[in-house]
C-alpha cells in the first residue's frame, strides 16, 4: 500500500492506495502550518481503513509550501545571482525584471563575470578565478547564504558553471547552497537564470520543509520513503527536493489532472479541477498535462519551468459571492471555509453556500441558506458554468469535440451538462483526484538542448538524446523495464549556423520501489 497527499490552499486531501485501487480517501481542512494538517489527514485515513506503519511502501506528497513562500515573499534566504557571460549580456544584468519586494525579501545581490558559451559550445571568454573569488568575498561580507550560478548557453555546455561553483564554494564554505542553472531551467538565459535564483532563495526553506514533512510522516509510524510530486507529474525524492524546490511549484494542478486520467480512464480530455480557491482548466495528452510553450510568470517573475498549461479562474468552494451581481470570486475565504461560510455559522456568502442551497451538496446546516432566492442561486450557478465553459473553449486547440472531466471537491458547482461540451464526467473518488494523482505519479527524465547536427548524423544524434532521457529517468528511480519516451520535439533553428537544432525528449517510468 502507499499514501498520496495533496496540500491545497483550502483542503488537504489524502488517499490510501493498493496499486491503482483506492482503499480510502479523506479531505481535511488545510492548517495554517500545513504540516499538522497532513498528520490529521493520515490519522483519518487510518481510521477509515486501518493499517500499520510497515504496511506502507511509499508516501507521495504534493505541496504548496514553496510557491506560497515566494508569492508571500517570506522565509527566503539571502541570495546572490552570479552570471557568467562577460563581455556579453551586460545590458540586462541579473534580477533586472524582478519585483522590488522580492529583491528586498531575498537581500539579493547580482554579479557579472567572464565566461559563457555560444550556442555551439564555443567559449565567449575564459573563466577568471580571481574575479570569481573577489565576487565571493563580497557575497560573504554581505551575508549571502545561497548562490545562483548561470552561464550563457549552459544547457549546451555546463562545465563553466561547475567550475565557478567550486571556486565560490571554496570561499564561502560548506554552509552555502549553490544552484546551477543547467540543472534547473531550459534554453533562454533570463528565464533560466530567474528560475535558478528562485530555487536558490528557497533552498534553506526546502530543508526545513522536508524535515517537517518527514517528521510528520514518521510520527505516524511510517518509515517508507517520501516523495514529492513535480510540475510535470513525476516524482522526486526528499534529497532532490532539498536541491530543487522550484520543481514542486505546479504540482497541485498536475496531480489533479493525472488523478482525473487515472479515475476516468480517459487519457485525452479537458480537466476541470475545482478546489476551494480556484478552478484550474487544462488538457491531458496521452495521460499527462499539456505543457505550456510560453514563459511562465511566478510571483511576477519570468521563468521557463516545466509547467502544465493551465488556465486558472477564481472560482472555488470558498469563493465569495457578490449578492448584487451574482459574480463568484476571485476573493476566497480559503481554509476558513468551515468557519466563515453561512452553512457553517459564518457571515460570508460563498460558492459552497450556493451549492447547498441548490441541493448539490449536503454539508453544514442547510437551514442557514434557506433564505436565498432560488432565482439568484440559479443565476450564480449559470454564471459559473458559462465562465468555466469559456475557459475550456480557450484551452482547446481545435474545434473537434473533447471529453470533459470534473474533479475536486468544488466540482459540485458545475452542472451535469456544460455549455458547448455536453456531459461532464465525474469519476469515482473525484473529490480526492489530486491525492490519487500524487499517489500514482511516475519518475521522469528530460533533455532540452541545442545541438549542432553534422550532415548524415541526425538519426544518431536523436537516438543519443532519447537514450540520455531514458537514462535520466532510470537514475531518478524509474524501473528500467517501464521507461518510455512520452514527449519528443525537434525544432531547427534557421538563424543559427551549423544545422542548429533544439531537441527535447522526455521519458517516464514507474517508480522502482525496490531501488
Amino acid at each position: 500500500m502507499h499514501i498520496g497527499i495533496d496540500v491545497g490552499g483550502t483542503n488537504t486531501d489524502a488517499v490510501l492506495m493498493a496499486g491503482t485501487r483506492t482503499l480510502a480517501g479523506v479531505k481535511h481542512s488545510t492548517t495554517g502550518d500545513v504540516t499538522s494538517g497532513i498528520v490529521q489527514a493520515i490519522e483519518e485515513l487510518r481510521a477509515a481503513h486501518p493499517f500499520d506503519g510497515p504496511d506502507i511502501d511509499a508516501v507521495m506528497i504534493g505541496t504548496t509550501h514553496f510557491i506560497n513562500a515566494l508569492v508571500q515573499a517570506s522565509r527566503l534566504a539571502p541570495t546572490a545571482a552570479l552570471r557568467l557571460g562577460l563581455p556579453a549580456t551586460r545590458a540586462l544584468p541579473p534580477l533586472v525584471d524582478w519585483p522590488e519586494a522580492l529583491v528586498e525579501a531575498t537581500h539579493a545581490r547580482s554579479y557579472l563575470a567572464h565566461g559563457g558559451y555560444e550556442f555551439d559550445g564555443r567559449p565567449i571568454s575564459p573563466l577568471d578565478p580571481d574575479e570569481l573569488r573577489a565576487h565571493a568575498e563580497d557575497m560573504k561580507a554581505n551575508g549571502i547564504r545561497s548562490v545562483a550560478v548561470s552561464s550563457v548557453f549552459s544547457p549546451v555546455n555546463h562545465d563553466l558553471e561547475i567550475q565557478a561553483a567550486e571556486i565560490i564554494g571554496s570561499v564561502l564554505g560548506d554552509g552555502v547552497a549553490i544552484s546551477l542553472s543547467h540543472e534547473i531551467g531550459r534554453i533562454g538565459l533570463l528565464e533560466r537564470e530567474n528560475a535558478t535564483i528562485i530555487n536558490a532563495a528557497l533552498r534553506e526553506l526546502a530543508s526545513e520543509i522536508v524535515d517537517g514533512l518527514t517528521s510528520a510522516v514518521r510520527a505516524q509510524g511510517i518509515e517508507a520513503p517520501i516523495f514529492l510530486s513535480q510540475n510535470d507529474g513525476t516524482l522526486m525524492d526528499d534529497e532532490y527536493v532539498r536541491r530543487y524546490p522550484v520543481a514542486t511549484f505546479a504540482s497541485g494542478p498536475t496531480n489533479s489532472m493525472r488523478g482525473a486520467a487515472a479515475t476516468s480512464g480517459l487519457v485525452d480530455c479537458a480537466v476541470i479541477d475545482v478546489g476551494g480557491t480556484t478552478a484550474d482548466i487544462g488538457l491531458l495528452i496521452n495521460g499527462f498535462p499539456r505543457e505550456t510553450a510560453n514563459e511562465v510568470k511566478v510571483a511576477g517573475i519570468r521563468t521557463n519551468f516545466r509547467m502544465p498549461d493551465v488556465l486558472s479562474l477564481g472560482i472555488g468552494g470558498g469563493s465569495i459571492v457578490d449578492e448584487e451581481t451574482a459574480e463568484v470570486g476571485p476573493a476566497s475565504v480559503g481554509y476558513r471555509l468551515t468557519t466563515d461560510a453561512l452553512v457553517f455559522g459564518g457571515s460570508t456568502l460563498t460558492a459552497t453556500d450556493i451549492a447547498v442551497a441548490a441541493g448539490r451538496a449536503d454539508i453544514g446546516d442547510a437551514t442557514k441558506v434557506a433564505h436565498l432566492d432560488p432565482a439568484f442561486v440559479d443565476r450564480v450557478l449559470q454564471r459559473i458554468a458559462e465562465r468555466v465553459s469559456e475557459a475550456v473553449d480557450r484551452m482547446r486547440t481545435s474545434p473537434e469535440p473533447i471529453a470533459v472531466v470534473a474533479v475536486g471537491g468544488g466540482s459540485i458547482l458545475l452542472p451535469d451538462e456544460l455549455p458547448m461540451f455536453g456531459t461532464v464526467h465525474r469519476p469515482e473518488n473525484y473529490a480526492v483526484a489530486n491525492a490519487i494523482g500524487a499517489s500514482i505519479a511516475q519518475v521522469g527524465g528530460e533533455i532540452d538542448k541545442v545541438y549542432a547536427i553534422e550532415p548524415g548524423r541526425r538519426d544518431e544524434t536523436i537516438a543519443a538524446v532519447r537514450s540520455e532521457a531514458v537514462d535520466r529517468a532510470i537514475a531518478a528511480g524509474a524501473r528500467p523495464s517501464t521507461v518510455s519516451i512520452i514527449d519528443f520535439d525537434e525544432v531547427p533553428i534557421p538563424y543559427l549556423p551549423g544545422n542548429a537544432t533544439r531537441i527535447r525528449a522526455k521519458a517516464v517510468g514507474d517508480l522502482d520501489m525496490e531501488a
